[in-house]
């Protein structure tokens, strides 16, 4: 009898944590993001406004953690330091992707990835 009640104890505590586990998948199939990450809402391409020129315009949705926003890191949303968006120090935040280069525009607002060949992303902040 004695063996009974710790094995009832354990069993019950089993089903909780399997509750519990999957109302956390539940809730992340329902839109719920997990902490530390971001999707893309919205992207909108425009290549008529210039020749050679294709202006881009993206929406994140994130759940970022205490201390980070929303920000942007080899070319995807991302949760960044919210130290970097303050004092806008966006290269910090690694915004390019590994072969490009990134570069302060001249009043912050926003970077520029510059590609081996010559070619220039340029991002701005609104």
């Amino acid at each position: 009898m004695q063996c009974v009640r710790p094995l009832w104890a354990l069993t019950a505590a089993a089903v909780c944590v399997l509750l519990l586990l999957l109302l956390h998948d539940h809730m992340l199939r329902e839109g719920q993001l997990s902490a530390g990450s971001c999707e893309v809402v919205t992207l909108d391409r425009d290549s008529s406004s210039q020749p050679r020129t294709t202006i881009a315009r993206q929406t994140a949705r994130c759940a970022c953690r205490r201390g980070q926003i929303a920000g942007t890191t080899r070319a995807q949303p991302a949760c960044v330091d919210v130290r970097i968006v303050r004092t806008r120090q966006w290269c910090h935040m690694s915004p390019c992707l590994d072969h490009e280069g990134c570069g302060l525009l001249v009043n912050n607002s926003g970077w520029t990835c510059t590609q081996p060949g010559g070619r220039i992303k340029t991002t701005t902040v609104s």
